[in-house]
């Protein structure tokens, strides 16, 4: 067992799952390597950001307010060439309708084999997952999670999402300060989750500490390290649930890895688990906090909300197209020469669709810097447009949805506990708060 910086204990592979004398090599039945050796070697997109600083108009600072930058940058077309931070290039396109003609392309592809830089394998995934195939690659793994996320069965989940948001409000003082990242957006959707997935609740701190560094690589071998561990121990996760099968979603997927003749290969199934469980909660971490704050920064439309609930599906929508979690698309990679709005993108190229700037595009979206929770927001691009528009877009809407409903319900009081100024952000492929300090003076009793 190994003590972790934040004084929580971090546990080996073996200790999670109970193999006593693990052999070297890989599992026998499904494949996956285990602890200590290499992790299968397939491309992966390189981890690279465009220099948006540079395009940024005086006094404006991207990790702040990025938004001043993308609307400087539609101002001048809708595609740029900008370098990025391994000292190469991108293609950025900012424009609402050039990102939702490039995110529909099939000329734009996933897969980073088309790019001509692939020979530099940046990224810090795990086995082969949705966001880096085609159809029909694509269109396979993509039908054995669908069926997971439906709207019927979101809403099933709804009365559990409720009972944790409630208990997670039971657990911070009565009244008082706390921090809405730590105490509740964050542990939410990391617990629901976990849940479907199956992930025991001894481990789940680990595992979005690990998910957090991959997602945000500030350092890029404290990254690589990251998903190397999650990678241990999520193919020890796959290994003990074989021995023991169970009723959650990775079960689901290694019924459909050995049963389906469209199945899953070891390293996709890897791959689709580690997706899920990044995917499945980082990017609605970011939404609730964002969806919070946003309400917190605009007093008359949190008193609109509480003064009228059925307002609550129109404020998530707006959080999504004002200020949602993902910045930008996966790497898109041309396979042969594109044109983007009006501009010649030559083949092998690197594409990335600024989705945050497509949701604020004052062509679509008239005022779009206003928060407005009347606004008919629908055309955002926050989940994405075309066939890799996110999967889980239901449940990271049903989940804001109820965190908002439960604390506005839960805090009638609630106010920043620090400057507007103050507030941080980390901004890269994702946006998102680190810390959201608040005061409240009230939590009444929950209602039936």
């Amino acid at each position: 067992m190994r003590g972790t910086l934040a004084g929580t204990v971090e546990r080996s592979p073996d200790e999670c799952y109970g193999r006593s004398e693990p052999e070297r090599g890989v599992f026998p039945v499904c494949g996956a390597h285990l602890p200590g050796t290499p992790v299968p070697s397939i491309p992966r997109s390189p981890v690279t950001t465009p220099a948006f600083d540079r395009s940024a108009p005086p006094g404006a600072d991207y990790a702040t307010d990025p938004h001043a930058v993308h609307a400087a940058l539609r101002e001048r077309g809708p595609v740029h060439h900008l370098p990025t931070t391994d000292a190469r290039s991108a293609w950025v396109v900012v424009g609402h309708d050039a990102v939702r003609a490039a995110l529909t392309d099939p000329r734009l592809s996933n897969d980073i084999r088309h790019s001509s830089h692939r020979e530099d394998d940046g990224g810090h995934a795990v086995g082969r997952n949705m966001l880096q195939t085609d159809p029909p690659h694509h269109t396979r793994l993509r039908r054995l999670v669908a069926r997971e996320f439906t709207g019927r069965r979101v809403a099933a989940l709804r009365p559990r999402v409720r009972r944790i948001a409630d208990e997670l409000l039971d657990a911070i003082p009565p009244s008082g300060r706390t921090d809405l990242v730590a105490s509740y957006a964050t542990p939410l959707p990391v617990t629901v989750i976990c849940e479907l997935l199956g992930v025991p609740e001894a481990d789940r701190d680990s595992f979005h500490r690990w998910s957090d560094a991959v997602v945000r690589p500030d350092d890029p071998r404290a990254a690589d390290a990251a998903s190397r561990t999650m990678a241990d121990h999520l193919a020890a996760l796959v290994e003990h649930k074989r021995r023991a099968p169970g009723d959650d979603l990775v079960d689901a997927l290694i019924l459909a890895a050995d049963r389906e003749e469209d199945g899953l290969t070891p390293e996709e199934l890897l791959g689709m688990v580690f997706l899920l469980l990044v995917a499945g909660h980082e990017t609605t971490v970011n939404l609730i906090a964002g969806a919070i704050c946003a309400l917190l920064l605009h007093p008359s439309q949190m008193a609109a909300l509480r003064a009228d609930p059925s307002l609550l599906a129109g404020a998530v929508e707006e959080a999504l197209r004002h200020d949602g979690p993902v910045v930008t698309s996966a790497h898109r990679f041309t396979a042969e020469p594109v044109e983007i709005g009006g501009t010649t993108v030559p083949a092998g190229e690197t594409v990335l669709a600024v989705l945050a700037s497509a949701s604020r595009d004052p062509l679509r979206f008239p005022d779009p810097d206003r928060f407005d929770i009347r606004r008919d927001a629908r055309g955002h691009s926050a989940f994405g447009h075309g066939v890799h528009h996110c999967p889980g877009a239901p449940l990271a809407r049903m989940e804001t949805a109820v965190a908002l409903e439960v604390l506005l319900r839960r805090c009638p009081d609630l106010e920043l506990d620090v400057e507007p100024g103050e507030l941080v952000w980390h901004t890269g492929m994702l946006r998102g708060l680190r810390r959201l300090p608040v005061r409240y003076t009230a939590r009444p009793t929950p209602g039936p």
